[in-house]
């Protein structure tokens, strides 16, 4: 396993409007040192507080190692490149197979921790002008994940990720969401995300509701942008 990963860029972005809609998915590259709150790195912003960012929500990193196969499925003329999933970190050699719920990573003078995967959306449709985009990032699991800050400090993209823990029977974010997305009404994945006890309190809320009721959330409007 290895322990240390250099990250291939660092971004943050203002909320604007981009692709017909308000949001701060257009990100612009941090060349030197940066301050990570808890809130997420300085002078990065995110249009609608309830569904991004927030304390368990704090940074997102997507893996550069994908943006090749969507080049090659969707085959359009654009530039498949980082950070054009809205994501904070960019990296190589880290993906969802290899990255865990609970991960903690010291970045800089910063900890930071793995709290969920990403929950694809229809921004994510806007910024590429395809349709369905979200729903296959779902569907196949290349989401990216996302970080809670345990210590606040200065970080830099020339400083590695090292990573520094691992609990016990923690599930890969590939694993994570395949059974949050591909298998939602599974008793038996569900209890296994219940007990992941770094996983965000909105996706345990969400675990807790489908095995109390049997039924799954409407997945429309975060998709699509409507009912």
């Amino acid at each position: 396993m290895v322990n240390k990963h250099y990250l291939k860029g660092v971004f943050h972005g203002k909320v604007k409007k981009s692709y017909g809609i308000e949001t701060a998915i257009k990100k612009l590259p941090v060349k030197g040192d940066i301050y990570l709150s808890p809130e997420g790195l300085e002078g990065d912003e995110c249009a609608d507080k309830q569904n991004h960012g927030g304390l368990e929500r704090a940074l997102h990193q997507y893996p550069y190692d994908h943006y090749a196969y969507w080049n090659q499925k969707y085959n359009l003329v654009v530039k498949w490149q980082e950070p054009g999933m809205g994501e904070n970190l960019s990296s190589i050699g880290m993906t969802e197979d290899s990255v865990c719920i609970g991960d903690r990573y010291r970045w800089g003078e910063a900890i930071i921790e793995v709290s969920q995967p990403r929950s694809p959306c229809f921004k994510l449709n806007k910024r590429w002008g395809i349709e369905d985009f979200s729903i296959h990032m779902q569907k196949i699991s290349r989401c990216g994940w996302l970080y809670r800050v345990i210590r606040s400090g200065t970080v830099s993209v020339n400083t590695p990720l090292e990573l520094i823990e691992r609990v016990p029977n923690a599930l890969t974010v590939h694993e994570a969401c395949d059974l949050f997305f591909g298998s939602p009404l599974e008793q038996s994945g569900l209890l296994k995300l219940k007990n992941q006890n770094r996983l965000s309190e909105s996706w345990v809320k969400k675990v807790e509701q489908r095995l109390e009721t049997g039924e799954l959330e409407n997945w429309n409007f975060r998709h699509l942008g409507h009912a």
